[in-house]
């Protein structure tokens, strides 16, 4: 009989009750969560996280199984605006609020629907798949300005200007403005962090009001001109059925698209070279071939993907998936679950050795851009983006290595690197 895992120092577990004490700030586990993850799997796939308040589900089939559960959704019973604590507790998060009651993301059926076949026209309308010569071009320049240095922090270097880049193109909003824009991005999504204190949830209503400010402004300004085949112009004359996109419903898109799609990626394209780099030997051998390129993309989003939690809310009355409790989880109309994406990729249930980086595994797939209705927007353009700019940087500096131990920051909405330095 195998022996039941230890959990790790900081994890107290109560088998009794399924409830679980581990601070996500604890600094084992925001250097390696996976060591958690695996006392999980062992014991408690599913288990109450006390730190945030309700339950979780780490095993693969369960994560990807609620995801789809139309028992749950991403929409707060009662709507957005419905806050627990009172709307009067919230009045200094109005323009922040503003933006989120109208985002996809925050959204069910019918009004996701909507939203979605109209922002996902406009999406795909620029055929992404074209857009890979530019990536692979801009990746190229990147590579030149660096490549006689022999080091960088490729964070800065390399993985943030590329989806940066792209999304303000495809905006046709100008480049130059986007260290502006990754400063709204930061600020707003750090509403996202656990124990986020009274002066970041101020400073992200500024961020939210000064990015609405800015795209209505542009949007205003596409009014008067050609709207053109950019993302805006498309979003701005969005229409389906003589339906279209309101002034608030276009901001929170636009915000939501760049926020979404650019914190992961940059978080995601760091963990990849990270994760790559950490196997040794000539990295090119993972990208000879479109297949193997394809393939290498998708054993990084399963390995180390950038988001680890996405939560959901109750609409009935369940008990889900037992998760080795005698009596299954109940929950109730309200009540809100956590699905750890990052667990579910690792699950030795679902992976064969899953802490094995093996862009050639036979088991290969992931819940990293989730599933469902939810399932996320931009995964096709993040694929390219990540396939094409890591191959060009590995074809370029076969020689990279990691200068040092890249630390991991400590932001569990968005598991990523602090700095990546590199020499070559």
């Amino acid at each position: 009989m195998t022996a039941l895992l230890e959990p790790p120092p900081a994890l107290q577990f109560d088998a009794g009750t399924g409830r679980v004490r581990l601070d996500p700030h604890d600094a084992a586990f925001v250097q390696d969560p996976y060591a958690a993850y695996a006392f999980f799997h062992d014991r408690a796939r599913a288990f109450f996280w006390e730190d945030f308040g309700f339950w979780c589900f780490a095993g693969y089939d369960d994560v990807n199984r609620l995801l789809r559960d139309r028992r749950l959704g991403r929409e707060r019973p009662g709507g957005y605006r419905n806050f627990p604590e009172g709307a009067d507790a919230r009045r200094h998060l109005a323009a922040f609020d503003a933006v989120e009651a109208h985002s996809l993301l925050e959204l069910e059926a019918p009004v996701h629907t909507r939203l979605r076949t109209l922002v996902n026209r406009a999406f795909v309308s620029r055929q992404v798949e074209r857009l890979r010569p530019r990536i692979e071009a801009l990746a190229h320049e990147l590579v030149d300005a660096i490549e006689a240095d022999g080091h960088a922090d490729l964070l800065p270097a390399f993985a943030t200007p590329v989806p940066i880049t792209v999304i303000a193109e495809m905006l046709g909003v100008p480049v130059e403005t986007g260290p502006q824009l990754l400063d709204w991005s930061h600020r707003i999504v750090a509403m996202y962090a656990h124990g986020r204190t009274l002066e970041v949830e101020e400073d992200a209503d500024r961020a939210a009001k000064e990015f609405g400010d800015f795209i209505r402004e542009h949007a205003r300004r596409r009014r008067q001109t050609e709207p053109g085949d950019d993302l805006l112009g498309v979003l701005t004359a969005a229409h389906e059925s003589g339906d279209r996109l309101s002034e608030d419903e276009l901001v929170s898109s636009v915000i939501l698209l760049l926020n979404a799609g650019h914190e992961a990626t940059v978080h995601q394209t760091g963990n990849a070279i990270r994760a790559i780099l950490k196997q040794g030997g000539d990295p090119r051998r993972f990208f000879g071939s479109p297949e193997a390129v394809a393939a290498t993309v998708e054993e990084c989003l399963r390995f180390d993907a950038p988001l680890h939690m996405f939560t959901r809310y109750v609409y009935d009355p369940a008990v889900l998936p037992e998760g080795g409790l005698p009596d299954g989880v109940k929950v109730e109309p309200g009540d809100r679950i956590g699905l750890l994406l990052g667990a579910a990729n690792t699950d030795p249930a679902a992976f064969a050795v899953p802490r094995r980086f093996d862009p050639g595994r036979a088991d290969q797939k992931n819940v990293s851009f989730g599933a469902g209705i939810h399932f996320c927007i931009g995964a096709p353009l993040a694929r390219i983006e990540l396939q094409a700019s890591l191959k060009v940087l590995f074809e370029r500096l076969p020689g990279i290595r990691l200068a040092g131990e890249p630390a991991y920051r400590d932001s569990y909405h968005f598991h990523g690197l602090d700095r990546l330095d590199c020499a070559w």
